[in-house]
């Protein structure tokens, strides 16, 4: 089950993110401590990170490899600095393809994308439902196969539809969404969340059956002044809180936090 991490707040280097402490990211790689399926994420990893200039769309260095054998990371680490990114590396589903169009983050306009946990046998239940709800624009731009880029495909369609709707409203919509859907076809799904449009990130930890994942966010530590990173296993010794079970975390660039239950 992959780890995933989520940065908002003043500009910073990739580096200091994925490098600098004891249980960073790279570390989570191969020596996770609270996955609750898989032992090491060796499947792919992706960064994506937003330009300081806020109408542009997000970046995003994706691959195949194990995060820490791809040799070129350590380099554009200490080159990209940003005050909004996402990262996460992963452990493939039994039965999903080791593909490019697996790799997240995945992005769609402004948004990026990250995904921690599963929908159960969901080639078997859930594959059809839920392409079966999306509008065409969102079907056609549906390139993997993974229950991740689907979940994400629901939230989209669930933007679209609700033109008016906030990415918390319709984050929330869209778990209700694929609640329901899991419970018609008799399957269960393990979904912490991750989006943002560069001015905010949305998170969630969502299940319908326990365990439910590790998630944990943690503001203005002395490390990180000023910020809140979203984590699933905290990075180093700190004041990290653990997402409460089934809630939607969201914080803005003033730093202001809401958290509500789903």
């Amino acid at each position: 089950m992959c780890r995933l991490l989520a940065y908002l707040g003043p500009s910073l280097l990739l580096e200091s993110l994925l490098y600098n402490y004891e249980h960073s990211l790279i570390t989570q790689s191969y020596q996770p401590q609270e996955m609750i399926s898989g032992t090491v994420n060796a499947d792919g990893f992706g960064v994506g990170w937003y330009h300081t200039l806020k109408d542009t769309e997000p970046f995003t260095y994706r691959s195949t490899l194990p995060i820490w054998n791809d040799i070129n990371l350590p380099s554009l680490s200490r080159y990209i600095e940003s005050g909004c990114m996402v990262s996460y590396v992963r452990s493939a589903t039994s039965g999903q393809a080791l593909d490019f169009s697996n790799c997240q983050p995945f992005q769609y306009g402004r948004l990026l994308f990250i995904h921690n946990g599963k929908i159960n046998k969901f080639r078997q239940t859930l594959y059809r439902p839920i392409r079966s709800q999306l509008r065409d624009e969102i079907y056609q731009w549906v390139n993997g196969t993974t229950d991740s880029e689907h979940i994400f495909a629901l939230l989209l369609n669930e933007l679209q539809n609700n033109p008016g709707k906030s990415l918390e409203q319709a984050m929330h919509l869209t778990l209700l969404k694929l609640k329901e859907l899991v419970k018609r076809h008799e399957t269960y799904t393990l979904a912490n969340l991750v989006v943002s449009d560069g001015n905010r990130l949305v998170a969630c930890r969502f299940s319908t059956k326990p365990p439910f994942p590790s998630l944990y966010w943690l503001q203005n530590d002395a490390n990180f002044p000023n910020s809140l990173i979203i984590v699933s296993e905290p990075m180093f010794k700190g004041n990290w809180e653990s997402f409460p079970e089934n809630s939607i975390l969201s914080v803005v660039e003033d730093g202001d936090i809401t958290i509500e239950p789903i």
